[in-house]
């Protein structure tokens, strides 16, 4: 799969997690925008964060501050950290990739659950 995370699990609430997605399939190939999205059950996917080939992020309001979206060039590697962790925070989160000239995500990643408990 040209991308894969890994990192979820269960945390308390004001507790931290770090996603990793592992984007095997752009080597080198940073002319792509990539994010972090989450749909929690009965919800739709909404985008937590983005991050383009330079560099440059945008959140959503409900976890600026809080959230941090970072990538790793030469490992071609995407991070999300987590921290203050809410219960609102549980969902299935992905990874997804477009080429920056695009409007839309075309390649995504399976999720990997974040489950927060109060």
């Amino acid at each position: 799969a040209p991308l894969k995370e890994s990192g979820g699990g269960s945390a308390q609430a004001g507790g931290s997690l770090r996603l990793t997605c592992f984007a095997s399939g752009y080597p080198g190939s940073w002319n792509y925008c990539l994010g972090w999205f989450r749909q929690a059950e009965g919800s739709d996917r909404t985008e937590v964060a983005g991050i383009d080939n330079a560099g440059r992020t945008t959140y959503a309001n409900s976890v600026k501050g809080r959230f941090t979206i970072s990538k790793d060039f030469p490992k071609n590697i995407l991070y999300l950290q987590m921290n203050n962790l809410k219960v609102e925070d549980t969902a299935k989160y992905f990874c997804a990739a477009r080429r920056c000239g695009d409007t839309t995500y075309s390649v995504w990643g399976q999720g990997t659950q974040v489950t927060v408990s109060s």
